[in-house]
């Protein structure tokens, strides 16, 4: 299922990240029973249509969980895109009967690859994170001229002959002399030791990410409400709300009064009745 799914779906950002940001947040989000019987038609019809909706629906949060991890100096693209791989290998597993959510399963699939994508390439990012860094890279093995560290002599060659400082070449053998570290502690390591594991930090647990997700959700519909109930009020109803509630420098009644001509006391009936308006509106 999966590589047939993947070979139907366009997951890999092309043409611009902020445009497949923007088209992956423009569509919609399944309610639960919507999502439950999408599920149950993939695993017990293997229906790819089903699968592909439950994908698609999803890539958003995929985006969200990508962007926590590009303090590591790799192509957003790529994480996403190795996050959509673990969308859909979540979508294969995922079984409705359990009573989750799709999302709440999915977090540590989406993870898992992007924590493989991060780890395949962390090393090679931390030896050359720049133009002249990689050159040096490539470089300084056919600069060496025996085994163990340079003499002093020898940094200065190797720095005269690449056009780098002395302090550039001493920081790039000590970089390509560093030992990987493991990502899980191993089986002697005790609890007390100080030396932790990118296992232990590479995830920030401190926060919720399906929460935050379904929170951002929540205020942006509720922003999107609010702004087509207040499109159905008149020009000056808009005025006295937004003066009163949605700008930053917030309008007393009596400055809208003496704008309007009339008491505040008017004024506090127009808010009144517009605040009623928009709260049929919004319940609708």
């Amino acid at each position: 299922m999966g590589t047939q799914l993947q070979q139907q779906m366009t997951l890999v950002p092309h043409g611009g990240l902020d445009g497949y940001i923007q088209g992956v947040n423009r569509i919609p989000v399944l309610s639960a029973p919507e999502e439950k019987s999408l599920a149950e038609r993939l695993q017990t019809e293997g229906d790819l249509e089903a699968a592909r909706q439950l994908v698609m629906s999803h890539l958003r949060f995929v985006v969200h969980i990508a962007k926590g991890y590009s303090g590591y100096g790799l192509p957003q693209a790529d994480l996403i895109q190795e996050g959509n791989i673990g969308l859909m290998k979540a979508v294969k597993r995922f079984d409705p009967s359990v009573g989750v959510r799709l999302v709440s399963f999915a977090v540590h699939w989406i993870k898992a690859e992007i924590h493989e994508y991060v780890l395949r390439n962390w090393r090679m990012v931390k030896v050359a994170t720049t133009k002249a860094q990689r050159k040096l890279f490539f470089n300084l093995r056919k600069a060496k001229k025996r085994l163990g560290w340079f003499n002093q002599d020898e940094i200065e060659q190797v720095a005269s002959d690449l056009g780098v400082s002395p302090h550039e070449v001493v920081e790039m053998e000590s970089r390509m002399s560093a030992h990987d570290q493991a990502f899980d502690l191993s089986s002697d390591d005790d609890e007390g030791n100080s030396n932790f594991a990118p296992a232990l930090y590479l995830e920030d647990k401190s926060s919720d990410v399906a929460l935050q997700h379904e929170q951002s959700d929540w205020e942006r519909n509720a922003s999107q409400q609010l702004s087509r109930a207040m499109s159905g009020l008149d020009e000056r109803s808009q005025h006295i709300i937004s003066s009163r509630w949605i700008d930053e420098q917030k309008a007393t009644l009596q400055e809208l009064a003496d704008h309007y001509g009339v008491s505040a006391e008017r004024v506090r009936q127009l808010e009144k009745n517009a605040m009623k308006k928009l709260k049929l509106a919004m319940a609708a």
